[in-house]
This record gives structure tokens, sequence and C-alpha cells, in this order.
């Protein structure tokens, strides 16, 4: 980055670690940033530490928040019987969005992964089990990703949940709406019609 001035090489290279982010677009955003008005950038970078200063997750679910407990836990009207795991924060959005799910949610902070060195001790396992061990809970949604990680962590969840006497069932998987069968996957047309249901 010898090219650039000081200043725009450290942008680039700050830009540059962030997901999703490589060295073209961290370019392109560095130099939109700079032809930004300068009370624009001010208000970025505000907003940027005033999130990462303000923001905790929630000492109830795991979810994010500015408060503890957050909107979700505090929520009177949610079904306190019902609880869905999920991986990460994003995911509680995810459902929120839906307006479907009524119950409240524990947030894992990600998924079981040996090969990362991700084991039940990084995750928020521990947390879970004391919350189930109130009984209050009758049924556990298990709705990790549909991946390698994601189907490894909801096998070691039910296992270790199930003899608690806690019903434990997964988001229902199978085919997009709007979706061509012949551009459907194997695995998941498959799982499609494995969890078939009668009209």
């Amino acid at each position: 980055m010898t090219h650039y001035p000081k200043p725009m090489s450290r942008l680039i290279k700050e830009l540059a670690k962030l997901p999703g982010i490589g060295p073209k677009t961290a370019q392109r955003l560095a130099f939109h940033l700079f032809a930004m008005p300068r009370d624009e950038v001010v208000g970025l970078a505000t907003a940027m530490v005033e999130a990462k200063e303000s923001l905790k997750y929630c000492d109830v679910c795991g979810h994010l928040t500015d408060e503890s407990p957050c909107q979700v836990c505090q929520d009177s009207t949610r079904d306190r019987h019902l609880l869905c795991v999920v991986e990460e924060p994003k995911d509680v959005i995810a459902l929120e969005k839906t307006r479907e799910f009524k119950g409240v949610y524990h947030v894992l902070h990600g998924a079981l992964s040996p090969l990362e060195g991700i084991g039940p001790e990084e995750l928020t396992i521990a947390q879970l089990m004391q919350r189930l061990q109130t009984r209050e809970i009758n049924e556990v949604i298990l709705a990790c990703d549909p991946d390698m990680e994601g189907e490894a962590t909801a096998l070691y969840l039910a296992k270790i949940i199930k003899p608690l006497g806690i019903k434990v069932t997964r988001l229902a998987r199978g085919l997009p709406i709007g979706g061509d069968l012949e551009y459907i996957d194997e695995v998941t047309l498959g799982k499609a019609i494995e969890g078939r249901q009668e009209l």
C-alpha cells in the first residue's frame, strides 16, 4: 500500500479487516469515506464508538442489547414455556422479523467446531442448562444453521436436553418459496421429501 498516503493506507487496512471486505472493496470504501462531508464521517465514527461502548449481551438470553434484560426477556406477553436456541444474535433478529415466534430465546454465540477449537465450554451451553433446570420451559426449538457445525451443535444439545424430560424440536427444512425443483440441491430436496406433510 505504498501508493497511498499513510492515513489512507491505514484506513484501507482497517476496513479490510471487516468480514466480507476484500482489499478492492476496502479501497472503494476508503475513497468513498474521504469524499463524504466531514460531519457524515464523524457521525459514522461516533455511531461505531457509541455502539461498541453501549451494547452488551443480555444477562438472561445472550441477545445483543443496550439494557439487560433485553426487550424480549422483559416482554411479559412472551411464552416462557417455549425456548428457541440460536447461534448468534442476528438469528434472533431474523426470527423476530417473521413475527411468528412468541417464545423466548437463548443465544449460544457460535456453534460446535472441533477443527476451530470451539467446544461446549466456548459456547453458552452451561447457561442454557441452568435455564432449563427451572422447569419453566416445556419445549426447546433448536434453530441452528443447517451446516455441519449447526448439525453437530443441534445433535449435541438434543442429547443433553432430552434426559431432562423437555420436548426438543428442530426448525423444519425443505424447499424455499418460489424455488424450482431443478435448482434445489440434493440434500435440501432429500430433507424436503423426508419432512413431507399431509394435506
